[in-house]
């Protein structure tokens, strides 16, 4: 294995914990709590900061801000944390924030996921893998994003909300429920069209699997049905389709954890 590539002008701070092909740019600081895994890039300018855990194979291009403290008028100084997974893309003058004791105490980021420039993380965020999040996307507090889902340029998320697994939100949105599984649509405020079948089909689901959604859909938006009789008419459509029932145990679980109450068309 290589040893870490540090530039020169490079400030890498006692303590800190590089390891094998970990190459660190010009100008660019590591702090002394941070962990880096091997073959991870930091590009030049970058400040990787906090009690942070970085794992292989992730990329920081340049100006990244990642480990800073909360911007949370109540954080007094607690050594929370971020934790980030393996083979992430960061884009320019992205900043990610560390978590508070008011929530779990740690900001996470899963794997494969790709942040474009401005993006901002805050604090207690709990982001899940292969997720796109484009240009100057602003993610507030304690949001939640599952696997896979996409949130387009400019759009703006409310503390809180948790967007679902697959979903897909248009550039500029302003979301200020929470989004399920699955759905695909946009505006200020965001608003669901529709299933995300083009996105469902291509990470492998079936055309069953599309259809039952689809049904689903029609049981959460045009039915007239609040939240616990939607829930019961989706378990009835769940027992009519044991082929399909992993898809719609996804949308279950989500619409039964959601506390902010979940958009509407």
């Amino acid at each position: 294995m290589a040893a870490a590539q540090i530039h020169p002008t490079a400030i890498i701070a006692p303590g800190a914990e590089l390891e094998d092909d970990v190459s660190v740019g010009p100008y660019s600081l590591v702090g002394a709590y941070v962990r880096v895994g091997a073959r991870t890039r930091i590009g030049a300018h970058c400040v990787i900061d906090g009690h942070t855990r970085i794992g292989p194979d992730n990329h920081f291009y340049r100006f990244c801000s990642i480990g800073g403290i909360p911007q949370d008028k109540k954080y007094q100084g607690e050594p929370t944390g971020l934790e980030i997974g393996a083979g992430n893309t960061f884009r320019e003058f992205v900043t990610v924030n560390t978590g508070t004791v008011q929530d779990i105490g740690t900001t996470r980021l899963g794997d494969d996921n790709w942040i474009m420039a401005y993006v901002h993380i805050a604090h207690d965020c709990q982001l899940g893998s292969h997720i796109v999040i484009a240009n100057s996307v602003q993610l507030a507090g304690h949001i939640h994003i599952g696997d896979w889902a996409i949130v387009g340029g400019l759009s703006a998320v409310h503390q809180f909300v948790r967007i679902g697994a697959h979903a897909m939100i248009g550039g500029t949105s302003s979301v200020r429920q929470d989004v399920p599984p699955y759905m695909i649509g946009a505006g200020d405020s965001f608003r669901p069209v529709g299933i995300n079948s083009e996105g469902l089909s291509r990470r492998g689901y079936t055309p069953a699997d599309i259809q039952v959604l689809k049904e689903a859909y029609k049981v959460l938006y045009r039915r007239q049905l609040n939240i616990e009789q939607a829930i019961e008419a989706l378990a009835g459509l769940q027992s009519q389709h044991p082929a399909e029932a992993a898809a719609l145990q996804t949308l279950l679980d989500f619409l039964r954890a959601s506390s902010r109450g979940i958009v509407r068309p």
